[in-house]
């Protein structure tokens, strides 16, 4: 019983995990197009290699804050503001 209650658990975390990566990503994309900006373009603004962004928006990077922080900032909002855009779908 014990087993099943873990791995139910483990469950709801990883497709929390996965949920999140990909909304964020999806955010990221949707920010950069609207500016008009390339991967290539956004990823010199944050700092970051182009084939990072990439991964970060199709979900398939488990991004760090840090990241997150300068990918926010390259796109001209603020990290709390990015995240905001992921639970009630508004602009900023």
């Amino acid at each position: 019983m014990l087993l099943i209650v873990c791995c139910h658990l483990y469950i709801k975390i990883l497709y929390l995990f996965v949920t999140i990566t990909v909304h964020f990503g999806q955010n990221v994309r949707r920010l950069r197009l609207s500016q008009g900006l390339s991967q290539d373009a956004l990823a010199e603004k944050a700092g970051l290699h182009r084939t990072y962004i990439g991964a970060v928006e199709r979900g398939e990077r488990n991004i760090t804050l840090i990241n997150a922080e300068k990918i926010a900032h390259a796109l001209g909002i603020s990290l709390v503001d990015c995240l905001k855009q992921l639970q009630d779908g508004t602009e900023v």
